[in-house]
């Protein structure tokens, strides 16, 4: 995988912050394209890979770059929400289908030409939501990253948390980059409220976790999917444990009952991703590059009977083949698309996760 394009029948371009704040994120991803495979339906695929570092305008570069001047099929990326926004403006600039492999607001997830792996906040809220409320809690103490990842969970509180009898009585963000987040959690914490959220994602969600118990917050704690790695469970430590984590069900791969209709790519992914980089090393985040190639080996071959690739005809038909040719069975849920629904999964593929004796187990 380099950054210069050769000659190729498919050629996807991946914009990814292996470096940044984001690259707990990002690199996981990375690694799971290395897995891909040479072609799809027989014809050769060509991958660049760029790096992004989580800036919305590096990416807007890259996303330029790969429609400019290497006339990409495919656009697959950012892991950051921010930068995943800014690569779906150029995708439907273009005509060039975009897998964001991170959560988007409805101004990207409803434009013509993203499609969303990750679930959609919505989904991943009403999940924990309905724990929370089946918990007894009715005020939560909010801390999220500020930007537009934590501006997607305060939204939810907004637009459904009143469903389920949850009022927020202290907000606080903080950057990505931050090692200390001692003087939002005093607050938090003086505010009393019967559990909090966390709106953060990959290690950085560790650091209000630790603070939280460092102060001596002895409630439930709540996390979203993008907390939920092992990464997160290593740098949290004890800080961890019974906290309430939503996921992908990627994480537990093994822990799935044989009836789920994911359990067998879930399993094929952690497989393949671990033999390669060692035990413990999958991500849920990394499935998401899996279930892109999963996509595309369904719906290029469909694609190709009515063009070819490195065409426009080809990338509307691709985007074509993909709305209306699923289900694509897949590590993180069965994805099931339409012409005005680009979110892929819904709820049902959630799991809830706690953490018990420094590991991930289904909650109860």
């Amino acid at each position: 995988f380099t950054a210069t394009a050769a000659l190729a029948d498919i050629t996807i371009g991946v914009t990814l912050p292996t470096t940044g704040p984001g690259a707990a994120l990002g690199i996981p991803l990375k690694n799971s394209v290395e897995l891909w495979p040479n072609e799809i339906a027989g014809e050769k695929l060509n991958v660049i890979l760029l790096d992004d570092a989580g800036d919305p305008s590096i990416a807007t570069t890259n996303a330029r770059r790969f429609v400019n001047d290497d006339k990409v099929d495919v656009i697959m990326g950012s892991a950051l929400t921010p930068a995943s926004i800014a690569v779906s403006g150029v995708a439907n600039e273009s005509g060039v289908t975009q897998f964001s492999v991170s959560p988007v607001p409805p101004s990207a997830s409803g434009s013509k030409w993203t499609f969303v792996i990750p679930h959609d906040a919505s989904f991943i809220a009403r999940k924990l939501f309905e724990k929370m409320k089946a918990d007894g809690v009715k005020t939560v103490g909010y801390i999220g990253f500020a930007d537009s990842y934590g501006d997607l969970w305060v939204n939810q509180f907004k637009a459904i948390g009143k469903e389920y009898g949850l009022e927020v009585v202290a907000e606080e963000r903080y950057a990505r980059p931050d090692t200390s987040v001692s003087g939002q959690v005093l607050k938090l914490v003086a505010a009393r409220p019967d559990a909090m959220f966390v709106g953060a994602s990959g290690t950085g969600a560790a650091l209000p976790q630790l603070a939280l118990r460092e102060r001596g917050y002895t409630g439930r704690i709540y996390q979203t999917h993008g907390a939920a790695t092992i990464d997160f469970l290593r740098i949290a430590g004890a800080s961890a444990d019974n906290t309430i984590f939503t996921s992908a069900p990627t994480i537990v791969a093994e822990l799935l009952p044989d009836s789920s209709p994911v359990k067998a790519e879930s399993i094929d992914y952690v497989k393949a991703y671990e033999a390669k980089y060692g035990d413990g090393t999958r991500t849920p985040f990394g499935a998401h590059a899996h279930d892109v190639m999963a996509i595309l080996n369904k719906a290029v071959p469909i694609a190709m009977k009515n063009a070819k690739p490195g065409t426009t005809e080809f990338r509307t038909a691709l985007r074509d083949a993909i709305e209306a040719d699923g289900p694509f069975p897949a590590s993180g849920g069965v994805f099931q698309y339409a012409a005005d629904n680009h979110l892929g999964v819904d709820a049902s593929d959630l799991v809830l996760l706690t953490v018990k004796d420094g590991k991930f187990a289904l909650a109860d």
